[in-house]
């Protein structure tokens, strides 16, 4: 286990790049770009780097040598031995070979593609084009270098002792939470704290702890390079991008309308178990389920992922009720800004009814707050996203309108085909 405060006071991060790995990325990336490989691999699209949080400069705080040195980094890396011969041979979700022999060869060989950097105002505005199953893999890099160089900016003015006073308190506060989870029976929770973590070994501390302090009751971790190292399983599934980016390449309305589906139908072949997971919101959750085919009422859960997290889940038992299933055998998995007193409260409100899963996120990898002056290490909401495909704006809804994105023209569209009606604003975090 690393002295995390001792490497950052002796060394300032020179040994640590912050990305190391091309499996330093979370589990549904990898899992979404095979996908992408075998049914859309000649799409071109466009990545873009969102600062929700815009009171946090980030081209003030981070300096552009450092980006680039971190983003040239990471074009250097590719596939090692050890990391292909685990994505190879290991099993995952109980199937081996989940991964293709011709998809990993493809990623055996793949650098990722350059980048666009400019500075805009106290912004950096970051893009990444080519494409799509090489740029999506820039995401998770992305957000992690951006986090943790902000991270190493705080730091950097810091004494030794400080620095070691800090992460005690670090460690004590995510400690006395992992002890009120404890209590929890029945409790399934794995770490979805990759992209807006502290750093990388901050998560590879966080993820031990809740190994050691919650057992069996740990489900693992959505980051493949720290679930290789710790011998634990990769957790994740799919993600928003998916429909946002075959939507904006449907030609017609009927055929957006059909998009999310298509998506769902294309993961159905190639997919099975556990791994079938609904992620509904990414045009409304209550359109979504109203049109759903029936063949999805049979797939094994939903992600809650944007809105009142009770609210969804009791959508969704509804849902499965009205489509003949029993919702005590379906699994619900909470990921959207979630914290330890969040937790406990759905998990006492759905335990019995449903299957319940949790995905923590930010909050377990990167909650400084209230550890330092002003609060500078407080996490803040950055996002990279798909903005065009082929060309086309992409646009997401949510079940939050406050984390809608797109022209403002094709919002519009996609509310009137999504039959989305009044949505309840709620304050993004994380």
């Amino acid at each position: 286990m690393a002295d995390i405060a001792a490497r950052v006071w002796n060394h300032k991060w020179k040994i640590d790049p912050i990305v190391r790995s091309l499996i330093d990325t979370d589990f549904y990336k990898l899992l979404m770009c095979q996908s992408v490989f075998r049914q859309r691999p000649d799409t071109q699209v466009r990545f873009s780097l969102i600062n929700r949080t815009t009171s946090v400069p980030l081209a003030r705080l981070v300096d552009e040598g450092e980006l680039r040195e971190q983003l040239d980094h990471v074009r250097s890396l590719s596939l090692a031995r050890g990391e292909s011969t685990w994505m190879r041979g290991n099993t995952f979700y109980g199937k081996r070979q989940m991964f293709t022999p011709e998809f990993m060869d493809w990623f055996e060989n793949l650098r990722l593609p350059p980048y666009q950097l400019e500075t805009k105002g106290d912004q950096y505005e970051l893009t990444f084009e080519g494409s799509w199953p090489e740029v999506m893999l820039w995401e998770i890099p992305a957000l992690a270098i951006l986090m943790e160089l902000r991270s190493r900016a705080v730091l950097n003015d810091m004494g030794r002792f400080e620095l070691q006073v800090l992460y005690a308190r670090a460690m004590t506060k995510l400690w006395e939470k992992v002890e009120r989870l404890r209590g929890l029976d029945g409790l399934r929770i794995a770490d979805f704290g990759t992209r807006r973590r502290h750093s990388f070994l901050w998560q590879d501390w966080c993820v031990q702890a809740m190994h050691e302090g919650l057992g069996e009751s740990f489900t693992g971790t959505s980051n493949c390079l720290i679930a290789k190292n710790r011998d634990l399983e990769a957790i994740g599934t799919n993600a928003h991008e998916l429909p946002m980016v075959y939507a904006a390449l449907a030609e017609t309305d009927e055929g957006l309308a059909r998009a999310p589906y298509d998506v769902l139908s294309d993961w159905h072949e190639e997919h099975d178990g556990n791994l079938r997971v609904i992620l509904p919101d990414t045009y409304g959750t209550e359109g979504f389920l109203r049109h759903a085919p029936d063949w999805l009422a049979g797939w094994t859960g939903i992600r809650i992922d944007s809105g009142d997290p009770a609210a969804g889940a009791e959508t969704a038992i509804r849902w499965w009720r009205e489509r003949g299933e029993d919702p005590r055998r379906k699994l619900v998995i909470f990921s959207d800004g979630l914290d330890d007193d969040k937790i406990a409260e759905l998990h006492h409100q759905f335990a019995g009814r449903v299957r319940v899963s949790f995905g923590w996120g930010t909050l377990l990898t990167n909650d400084f707050r209230g550890l330092t002056e002003n609060d500078a290490l407080a996490p803040f909401s950055l996002v990279c996203k798909a903005v065009s495909a082929d060309g086309r704006p992409t646009v997401k809804l949510s079940d939050n309108p406050e984390k809608a994105m797109g022209p403002a023209d094709e919002v519009a569209r996609y509310k009137r085909v999504f039959d989305v009606g009044q949505q309840e604003r709620r304050a993004v975090f994380v």
